[in-house]
């Protein structure tokens, strides 16, 4: 990855602690489920292709809603960041890293978040030229112990833990040295979503952000 898309990242992801982490069953949802999020302080999402909406509502959202910022997650092909860029998303996330979509991601100019597990990847991501990761799932494979760990021998790398995170824990995450935001999905359940309970996704990313 070259510098601007890297430091495009930065940027995205410093205006938000907390990237909600989407998977969108119904596109003609997407949008309003965006200005929830944005009207409580997050303005940064991550709309997973796990469903066959999740591009259409990248397009919604990139088309709709300007004050907030979307991107790809489950990016794990290099085929997936040319269909997400074309949908309007302006990041991609990965729950791991392959030399193929490292590749992809060095031509592209949608900056990639990949995720990484264990100090091996964490290195490996970085001498590719990744110095913000994913690291997921962070909770199953040792949370902040292993984000302390890291930051020792790796004090050049920043992370977006992802992976069981909530409410009851998220803020000491994001009390670490080497975490930039954290992911998570709990600002949008899936019963609000489902219906349309704007109110109550408004008022629980207003608690993140109090």
């Amino acid at each position: 990855m070259t510098d601007p898309p890297a430091s495009l990242l930065r940027r995205l992801l410093q205006e938000t602690p907390v990237v909600p982490v989407l998977t969108v069953p119904d596109a003609e949802a997407a949008a309003d489920l965006a200005r929830a999020l944005a009207a409580g302080g997050l303005p940064v999402v991550e709309i997973t292709l796990r469903t066959a909406a999740a591009l259409d509502s990248i397009r919604r959202i990139a088309a709709e809603v300007p004050e907030v910022t979307v991107g790809a997650g489950t990016v794990t092909r290099a085929g997936d960041l040319a269909e997400v860029r074309e949908a309007g998303a302006r990041f991609a996330v990965s729950p791991g890293l392959t030399p193929d979509l490292a590749h992809a991601a060095a031509q592209s100019d949608v900056p990639l978040l990949p995720g990484v597990a264990t100090a091996s990847e964490a290195m490996a991501a970085r001498d590719q030229g990744f110095t913000i990761l994913k690291l997921f799932p962070a909770e199953a494979i040792g949370g902040r112990e292993l984000l302390r760990a890291l930051h020792g021998p790796l004090p050049e790398l920043e992370f977006c833990p992802t992976g069981g995170i909530g409410a009851d824990n998220f803020r000491a995450y994001l009390e670490l040295p080497n975490v930039l935001c954290v992911g998570g999905s709990w600002v949008a359940p899936r019963s609000a979503v489902d219906s349309h309970d704007w109110e109550r996704i408004r008022e629980l990313a207003r608690q993140v952000t109090a």
